[in-house]
């Protein structure tokens, strides 16, 4: 992939392991178990000012061109590729974090709460250099192995995974669907703040009520587009109803949900 070979380029250096500091990981998952076909997108841990924000690159990257084409009255599309959308905020010494996902037209805030019950184990092993040890936790109805490495004094890690007495260089699910490995580090820029496009229907929400109204999009995806979709006639005269318009999208979107089946959180789908 070339975002990972341009930052490997510059990434490894010896790292003074203090605040404002980009860990860059390499997400490797499944995300339709009948398939078994790895997806691989890179992923950005920026630690800045006793917090994190874990992202996308690629999103990171599209959402800041957007926004400083829109300050310029430029009007841009993001690029035609699959990027993943979430985010994860977390503060030093806190069990909440802060998880932001979009579903249909609306941008959720969740904040939740994440008790991570970490089993250490004497097992290490050495990655990008550094000595890591093993430790196991169950956490969204899976279980996951997590290498982390006390040589650098950051308890955070990928995804909503925190809490180790070090950074967490390596965790995976024991299916190995889903696969965060770190591939380098960089340091970060000061007061850091992540785009915000201001595009869509922002709502601050609890995880219960996210978790129920991610469900109730599974099952109905365009339950906001009801009724927006006009009657249209095609360049070649024919004349389509916007109800069949709609059919046709929600056909779409459910295909396309049914083979997202192996979420990283996979509870969500009990």
């Amino acid at each position: 992939m070339k975002n990972i070979a341009l930052f490997l380029l510059i990434l490894f250096s010896d790292v003074l392991f203090g605040q404002n500091k980009l860990f860059v990981y390499e997400y490797k998952f499944i995300p339709d178990s009948n398939t078994n076909q790895i997806e691989k997108q890179i992923m950005v841990l920026n630690i800045h000012e006793n917090q994190s924000e874990f992202y996308n690159l690629d999103n990171y990257q599209s959402d800041s061109t957007l926004l400083a084409d829109s300050k310029k009255g430029v009007f841009s599309m993001p690029p035609d590729k699959e990027m993943i959308s979430e985010r994860i905020n977390k503060s030093q010494n806190s069990k909440t974090v802060e998880y932001i996902t979009i579903l249909s037209n609306t941008k959720y805030f969740v904040k939740q709460n994440v008790d991570l019950k970490w089993h250490l184990s004497p097992e290490t092993d050495h990655i990008l250099g550094y000595e890591v040890q093993k430790a196991t936790v169950e956490f969204g109805g899976r279980n996951w192995v997590a290498w982390f490495s006390k040589d650098i004094q950051i308890h955070d890690g990928p995804y909503k995974f925190f809490g180790l007495p070090g950074l967490i260089l390596k965790i995976e699910d024991t299916t190995k669907s889903h696969i965060f490995e770190i591939k380098g580090v960089k340091n970060s820029t000061a007061n850091f703040k992540y785009p915000e496009l201001g595009n869509y229907q922002k709502v601050n929400i609890t995880y219960p009520q996210f978790v129920k109204a991610y469900k109730n999009y599974r099952k109905n995806p365009m339950a906001d587009s009801v009724g927006l979709f006009p009657d249209q006639t095609y360049s070649n005269g024919k004349f389509v109803r916007g109800e069949e318009i709609f059919k046709e999208y929600e056909k779409a979107a459910l295909k396309r949900i049914a083979k997202d089946n192996n979420i990283i959180e996979i509870d969500w789908l009990k």
